[in-house]
């Protein structure tokens, strides 16, 4: 064990330590967001094939239809609240992450540009009508493009290097 470590190297070990529990932070984060954006997806669309069959209900179903559509709404309108918490808690991360930008502006960068994806996601998921574009959104927020293999490779490398992690 390295516990007597000082100055620069210490600081470089200090820094490994800290991007790797921001990174567990951003995928407990991620992971939340997307079963709340999966969520939301599946109410739209089921609230989309409510709208088509209620087009033209019978007298006597109106009322039930109307309060359904309204319970459904205010249900959506809830999950996107939550979700619009996750992305503002991985706003604030991302301010951490801007602390420790002399550590790798490679990674800031990478999760700066999936940050400007997830805020775009969150105002067009429950707007969107098409099954195929929810996928595409689903799929983005999941597999988080703008971070990059290599940026977890080059992190758990870090780590090695630091004696973070056992060979």
């Amino acid at each position: 064990r390295c516990t007597w470590i000082t100055g620069s190297a210490r600081k470089i070990r200090d820094n490994a330590a800290d991007w790797h529990n921001l990174m567990l932070r951003w995928d407990r984060l991620n992971d939340e967001g997307f079963n709340l954006a999966a969520s939301i997806v599946n109410m739209r669309h089921s609230q989309g094939d409510l709208l088509v069959l209620d087009t033209c209900p019978p007298p006597s179903q109106s009322t039930s239809a109307e309060a359904q559509q309204v319970a459904g709404a205010a249900e959506l309108q809830d999950e996107c609240l939550k979700l619009q918490d996750v992305v503002d808690r991985m706003v604030m991360l991302h301010l951490t992450f801007i602390w420790h930008e002399e550590m790798s502006g490679v990674l800031l960068a990478a999760f700066s540009q999936e940050l400007k994806l997830k805020q775009t996601i969150l105002q067009e998921v429950a707007h969107t009508m098409t099954s195929d574009l929810s996928k595409v959104y689903l799929s983005c927020w999941l597999h988080q493009p703008f971070i990059p293999a290599a940026t977890r490779l080059g992190l758990e490398a870090l780590l090695l290097e630091t004696g973070h992690r056992p060979l």
